[in-house]
């Protein structure tokens, strides 16, 4: 089983693409001690259908780039029951009957988050019926680097069309209560033995019930299910409670969205949530989530044909006017000449509301940090970029006067994100002064211009500052803008578990990855 924090990789399997921060250029292969990684998820597939699509993930424990990416799919104790295709053929070979090689003559960037590669089709052939199962064994290797393999079960089950409902629209205020439909349908043949609905609910829409067939991390739904049978043609339905968020920012528009799945999908996407350690959350306490005319039966393993009519969505409008002020935060450092120090610049949210831009991925704002006079950066963050005129250096590239930096998509109320420069001293300069300018504009998406104090949006990053001498010792973090402890947990992950349980099923990924900064509350 592979162990993996969710803070070096968060996939999903079902993103076309991967949202990921720059980084630094990878090392080549021959120059590091580089271990390969590869995780291939358990998959359930329809008899009779065309099969799933699913690609291997792929990372390394270091960036690195590689020549000859090569993955081998070995299925052969179970290859009369199911064919593995490229869906580029010109890139695979099959050598014997089940077994498929597939290799890019390019050279390619891994990372300590996971990418997939060589996508495959997994198709029952005639033979495969419900109830079947095998296993098959996908081994990555590249030139110069040791090969390693990870071992996954393929199900056979019986095909069944489960449908969402219609779009549900409602407007509230921030820290108002409200209602919305959860519809399950059969748009099938056969009838749905049992199904289990997986959310993605904004960060302003909390769960107002707790039921027991449902789960939750923190206020947030994750999931629930539900073991009636849906026959076809059949409309099954019922009501979730939700308020939204006392921090929401309006006016403004939150989006939730379910996705159903069958039974044996589910326990295919539980299996790789746990070999990753993620949880879906734990089940609440209250009366069970019931929905209208249950009907138990007897189950088999199913898999959805169609999971493009699986969606529902929620659209909420908040109303009335709650914003927010962010802050921009300095230090004030001190050093001798020669020496090295760190300065922690950064912003703090004071509120009232929550920033909240997770659904695209894109940073709550901008900021450039103006490096003082008599030092040199040697050691800037990944999400920061050396200014060069109308056009931008490499991330986390040294040696800048000014910089340009991206944020998470998403900073609560009352926390604070943080940048650590390593800062040279070359000459003392007494009072030596940069600044920390934020809500920079951009032409791109996501940054922040309705500031509700814009007179703080900069701050001042002071190398020794009249009054110090010039002594050794770090950052106080009184450059402007008040101080910021360095501890703290981080909030700001690329994807949410919630996006990350969403997408099951339909192919790709999200991903998260290390960063040098700071998230404190």
């Amino acid at each position: 089983m592979l162990k993996h924090s969710t803070r070096r990789w968060l996939a999903g399997l079902g993103v076309a693409g991967a949202l990921v921060a720059a980084s630094a250029s990878p090392a080549a292969a021959e120059d590091t001690d580089v271990e390969l990684g590869v995780y291939f998820s358990d998959l359930t597939v329809a008899a009779g259908s065309e099969g799933k699509y699913e690609s291997p993930l792929m990372f390394a424990s270091e960036p690195v780039t590689v020549f000859g990416l090569t993955a081998r799919f070995d299925y052969r104790d179970f290859a009369d029951k199911v064919q593995i295709k490229s869906e580029f053929e010109s890139e695979c070979t099959s050598p014997e009957a089940g077994v498929l090689v597939c290799t890019d003559l390019f050279e390619h960037d891994l990372y300590d988050w996971a990418s997939g590669y060589f996508n495959v089709a997994v198709v029952p052939t005639a033979e495969a019926k419900d109830g079947d199962a095998g296993k098959v064994k996908v081994t990555v290797s590249a030139d110069g680097l040791a090969p390693t393999s990870h071992t996954s079960q393929i199900r056979i089950g019986e095909g069944v069309d489960l449908a969402g409902g219609t779009e549900t629209e409602v407007s509230v205020a921030p820290g108002s209560r409200f209602t919305a439909p959860i519809v399950l349908g059969n748009a099938g043949q056969t009838t749905a033995k049992g199904a289990v609905a997986v959310f993605d609910n904004d960060h302003a829409i909390r769960a107002d019930k707790r039921h027991s067939n449902c789960t939750y991390e923190g206020d947030y739904l994750r999931t629930c299910r539900f073991s009636a049978d849906v026959a076809p043609g059949a409309v099954h339905s019922g009501s979730l409670a939700y308020q939204l968020g006392a921090d929401t920012y309006a006016p403004g528009r939150d989006y939730g969205y379910y996705n159903w799945m069958t039974v044996a999908e589910f326990e295919d996407f539980s299996k790789y949530l746990t070999d990753n350690g993620v949880s879906v959350g734990k089940p609440g306490d209250g009366e069970p989530l019931s929905l209208s005319a249950p009907n138990v039966r007897a189950r088999s393993s199913q898999v959805d044909i169609n999971p493009e009519n699986n969606w529902s969505s929620l659209e909420v409008t908040a109303t009335g006017t709650n914003g927010t002020d962010l802050e921009a935060v300095g230090d004030s450092v001190t050093a001798k000449a020669g020496e090295r120090v760190t300065a922690t610049v950064g912003f703090r949210n004071n509120g009232p509301a929550t920033l909240d831009y997770q659904r695209g991925g894109s940073s709550v704002t901008y900021m450039e940090v103006a490096i003082p006079e008599g030092t040199t950066a040697v050691d800037a963050p990944d999400e920061c970029m050396p200014v060069k005129g109308e056009d931008r250096g490499e991330p986390g590239e040294p040696g800048a006067r000014t910089y340009f930096c991206y944020a998470q998509p998403l900073l609560k109320a009352g926390d604070a994100e943080t940048f650590e420069f390593g800062l040279r001293i070359d000459k003392v300069v007494a009072n030596a002064t940069g600044t920390v300018d934020i809500n920079i504009p951009c032409q791109c998406d996501g940054g922040f211009s309705k500031d509700l104090k814009p007179a703080n949006d900069t701050a001042k990053l002071l190398v020794n500052a009249a009054g110090n001498g010039g002594g050794s010792g770090g950052g106080d973090g009184d450059g402007g803008g008040g101080t910021l402890p360095i501890t703290g947990e981080s909030t700001g992950l690329i994807a949410g578990i919630g996006g990350l349980l969403l997408v099951a099923g339909v192919g790709g990924y999200v991903v998260t990855k290390r960063r040098k900064t700071h998230f404190v509350a």
